[in-house]
């Protein structure tokens, strides 16, 4: 599929959730985004999920940032997994680089690098886990609500 596979897509039973694979190319940035905005369409349309805008928005810019740090700094393959949680949406991408992301502290004069230091302010929860090979960023997104009650009830 246009360089991508979908390995699982399951919307009926079990939990909802969607995954891909990639190859590792700057134009698997755009698919993962798209991969999302279709499961979150899907969720808002034929399961009648109230998903935001704002979630639409965050969710595709979570996948786009760490499919981003996947291509830059693991070779070879990624994958992503997107999967309905509670209230939210559980983003988890797979690369094959052991060294876990360190946020950088803010620095506005600071040229790029600020990927992790977004998904953080962003997201709920940001896990990072080494696995038997590479390692295996998640975050989870609410889907509905208002921003500044996400951010009080963000998980550390």
């Amino acid at each position: 599929m246009d360089g991508a596979a979908r390995s699982r897509e399951q919307l009926r039973d079990g939990p909802l959730g969607v995954s891909a694979a990639y190859e590792g190319g700057s134009a698997d940035i755009a698919r993962g985004r798209e991969l999302a905005r279709d499961f979150l369409a899907r969720l808002r349309e034929a399961h009648g999920l109230p998903v935001s805008d704002r979630a639409m928005d965050v969710v595709q810019l979570v996948v786009s940032e760490l499919l981003t740090n996947a291509c830059k700094y693991a070779p070879g393959p990624s994958l992503v997994d997107l999967r309905l949680t509670g209230g939210g949406v559980e983003v988890s991408v797979w690369d094959s680089d052991p060294v876990l992301p360190v946020a950088e502290a803010p620095d506005p004069g600071r040229v790029g690098r600020h990927g992790l230091e977004i998904v953080l302010g962003l997201c709920r929860s940001l896990e990072v886990h080494r696995e038997a090979v590479g390692k295996r960023t998640t975050a989870e997104v609410l889907l509905a609500g208002d921003p500044h009650r996400e951010a009080a009830g963000r998980r550390p």
